[in-house]
């Protein structure tokens, strides 16, 4: 591979690298770097990606992409299934796992059924789902476990704030798909013959990822996953580790260093704490525009006790630029990895139907609330 394909595909992690750096100008190195990294989050991205690569190389996904397409029998109820079915796991799940299972399963459908005009747009709506899905459990998203936490929020009041949001999503995803995607006929491909090869492997592989979940409850500590997953990858299939998206977790490690320098720095820390006493809401979502909404939820929980309008503003501030979410990352690696050279259109539709859905989900919210 040529470097300039190398900084094409890789252009994101470049993008992280270059803003951390700049940051690092700002705030010298120290010992609160280290506590800058989400090593569960890691962890949970590390085990569940090779999992997924071992999954692909018994052609699970395909085996499952030819069952939906036999299910559904138009693309508009195709669309519509793997999007409802991330918005259901990013609430189990939380988003990034279910972007990370959920987003290969929505290319093979698409993929064999010659129906690849489509994947910016599921691949789009898959995120949203994800990021806004998420909204109504505790654990659906990260900057959720930490203010439910942080503010001892009770489970009845939780789901009571976000209820609203949750269903305005709901409906702004299903119009969109009802709205851009015609009802075709799929048809499965006739070159596409590949099947699940060995049933047992898909048996370990499943039981890896229900444990790489687990991991994402705290049932079990991350640690175990570094241990057992590679090792058990390592006898099975060596090839999986191999094809783990390793740049991916290093733009997770710039964003890390990027929106953590960024919180320390007292320009930025002592305009937000200024605004967010104004506007909690409002400024709540600007700043996951900038920072993304986990650095968000952190940083402005020490300014405002108004634990309702900063719930919502970070979770439906997880739409808009692509680092309001880092989850919306891995969308973005995925999908060029498919489609290298349409990153630009891909970039421009992301940012004109995250920022509709945001405005409306703000404007509703400010109304209501």
């Amino acid at each position: 591979m040529s470097w300039r394909r190398w900084m094409r595909n890789n252009v994101v992690m470049l993008v992280a690298f270059a803003a951390a750096i700049v940051t690092c100008c700002f705030v010298p190195f120290d010992k609160e770097y280290i506590s800058y990294f989400d090593f569960k989050t890691l962890t949970c991205l590390f085990c569940t990606l090779a999992v997924v690569c071992a999954l692909k190389n018994i052609y699970f996904f395909q085996t499952v992409a030819k069952k939906i397409v036999c299910l559904f029998k138009n693309t508009r109820s195709a669309v519509l299934a793997l999007i409802y079915i991330t918005f259901i796991g990013s609430m189990l799940i939380a988003n990034d796992m279910a972007l990370l299972t959920f987003l290969p399963l929505g290319y093979f459908v698409l993929d064999s059924t010659n129906n690849k005009k489509l994947l910016s747009f599921t691949f789009i709506m898959q995120t949203v789902a994800a990021n806004l899905g998420g909204m109504l459990t505790p654990f659906g998203n990260p900057q959720n476990l930490y203010l439910y936490s942080y503010f001892s929020i009770p489970n009845m009041t939780f789901v009571k704030i976000m209820l609203l949001p949750f269903l305005i999503s709901v409906a702004l995803i299903t119009c969109c798909c009802c709205m851009f995607v015609k009802k075709e006929a799929l048809i499965l491909q006739k070159n596409e013959t590949n099947r699940m090869n060995n049933k047992k492997r898909m048996v370990i592989y499943l039981l890896l990822f229900v444990f790489s979940i687990a991991i994402v409850f705290r049932s079990i500590p991350y640690y175990w996953g570094l241990i057992i997953i590679p090792v058990a990858l390592f006898v099975l299939d060596r090839k999986a580790l191999k094809m783990v998206d390793y740049p991916l977790l290093l733009t997770f490690c710039a964003f890390f260093v990027f929106s953590g320098n960024l919180a320390r720095i007292p320009a930025v820390n002592n305009l937000l704490g200024s605004l967010v006493n104004k506007n909690t809401l409002l400024f709540g979502v600007l700043s996951c525009q900038v920072i993304s909404n986990v650095p968000s939820a952190i940083l402005l929980s020490k300014f405002t006790n108004n634990f309702s309008q900063l719930l919502v503003a970070v979770n439906i501030g997880g739409a808009g630029t692509l680092i309001a979410s880092l989850a919306s990352l891995i969308t973005l690696k995925e999908y060029t990895k498919h489609e290298p050279t349409r990153v630009r259109s891909y970039i421009g539709l992301y940012s004109a139907c995250n920022f509709s859905i945001l405005i409306i989900l703000f404007v509703v919210m400010a109304f209501v609330m």
